[in-house]
């Protein structure tokens, strides 16, 4: 191929990939700082107002990751059916519908189901749909674009003071209109920018030479990759020590997101909208952790700094378990970010790197089916834990010793080998 050709193939790739990355980031910011971030702040009013449990708070955060559990396999299989974008603009309509039905609810049973709604639209135009569309576009810079998109996670907890000023201003119910009206001006706009593949423009993600004929009908991308199919993948050692490890740590950050406001108001003592600052910190120490995660990762071991970042992860937790002063409650605040960062691109950049990108949409979406498992538990027992003890710093402890035990997981972690089959020919 001439070297003009090649170059335009080159920079229409580099365009149309980082154009999808800036698009998921959009996207991530609204989902995860309206639904994920937010939890914690509109927890801390509603249990003011209607005098629930901590209990019963986490089962609604439960009830939101086993839909997503159940739903991920089925995701991932629409996912590779529809293509991304058309599962995202779905997905957003019915997160809009869930906080308007938010705004309205007057009863537990109400509350609950608007937050299953929410929980349904959040799944299919949030993490497991972006991630897929992500690793199809990317190869060489696969953990740093993963890490861009994820960084929307970090940017979408920035906002949670400006959504404790509204909550606090004009109250929940308001609130939750305003972000319904946020997710279709702002969200479906920027669904509309997703492309499902590179191969569909002509394209292969980066890392693929575009040079030669061979190259461009696929059967060089596909013998420098591995490509397991879902099954195959699923019968892996590799597939249930990253699940396994992954679950752990995604415990560890539930729990936080439904406790941690909780925590710093009634156990030290901080005012709602002092507590949504040291969200804001924490979230931006996790954005600055995803730039260098993603960074690190193309360069250096992904399983490495899945190991140091969960030692990290439990040392930030003890600190605010223990907190004696706003010191330690700041150093978990950075230290807990940063690891939260860095260790999140490398999850899925190690099963697109270990299993390719074939059924990477069905094999992502069965790992996190069981990865939602510790979701649901984790923020049932801690809440449970702190209703019958009247505070935090045992449960938290537990924890710790348990993000311990599960960075031995991926200590254990090893590519997984094809087995091949068996000739019928002697």
């Amino acid at each position: 191929m001439n070297v003009v050709p090649r170059l335009r193939l080159a920079a229409r790739r580099t365009f149309f990939g980082w154009w999808i990355v800036a698009s998921a980031i959009g996207v991530q910011i609204l989902v995860a700082g309206l639904v994920m971030q937010a939890f914690g702040t509109y927890v801390a009013v509603w249990q003011a107002e209607f005098g629930w449990s901590k209990t019963a708070f986490a089962a609604a955060f439960a009830l939101q990751r086993g839909l997503q559990a159940l739903l991920s396999p089925a995701q991932g299989w629409l996912l590779q059916r529809f293509g991304t974008r058309r599962v995202v603009r779905f997905g957003l309509l019915v997160l809009a519908l869930g906080f308007v039905l938010l705004a309205r609810f007057e009863t537990q049973i109400g509350f609950y189901l608007a937050y299953l709604v929410i929980a349904l639209g959040a799944g299919l135009s949030g993490f497991l749909s972006l991630t897929t569309v992500i690793v199809q576009w990317f190869r060489r810079y696969r953990s740093s674009a993963l890490a861009l998109m994820q960084v929307g996670i970090s940017v979408g907890g920035l906002i949670v003071p400006f959504v404790a000023w509204l909550l606090t201003t004009q109250g929940w119910r308001t609130t939750a209109w305003i972000s319904a009206g946020a997710i279709l001006a702002l969200g479906l706009p920027l669904s509309s920018l997703i492309r499902s593949s590179p191969e569909a423009y002509g394209l292969l993600p980066d890392g693929d030479d575009d040079n030669c004929e061979e190259t461009r009908t696929g059967s060089a991308a596909a013998s420098a990759e591995p490509s397991f199919g879902t099954r195959e993948a699923i019968r892996t050692r590799a597939f249930w020590l990253i699940t396994a490890g992954h679950s752990i740590a995604v415990t560890l950050v539930a729990s936080l997101t439904v406790h941690i406001v909780l925590h710093l108001t009634e156990g030290l003592g901080f005012t709602i909208q002092a507590a949504a600052s040291i969200v804001a910190l924490m979230t931006g120490a996790t954005m600055i952790g995803q730039l260098a995660g993603g960074f690190l990762g193309d360069r250096f071991s992904k399983r490495a700094i899945a190991i140091v970042a969960m030692w990290a992860h439990a040392a930030a937790l003890l600190a605010l378990a223990f907190a004696p002063s706003l010191g330690f409650v700041v150093a978990f605040a950075i230290v807990h970010g940063l690891a939260w960062g860095m260790r999140g691109p490398t999850m899925q950049a190690l099963r697109a790197d270990y299993f390719g990108r074939r059924s990477f949409a069905t094999i992502l979406g069965f790992s996190i089916s069981f990865v939602m498992l510790g979701q649901m538990i984790g923020p049932l027992v801690i809440g449970a834990m702190a209703d019958a003890l009247g505070d935090y710093r045992l449960a938290f402890t537990g924890l710790a010793v348990l993000v311990v035990a599960g960075s031995g997981f991926f200590l254990a972690l090893r590519p997984p080998v094809r087995k091949r089959r068996r000739s019928s020919t002697p």
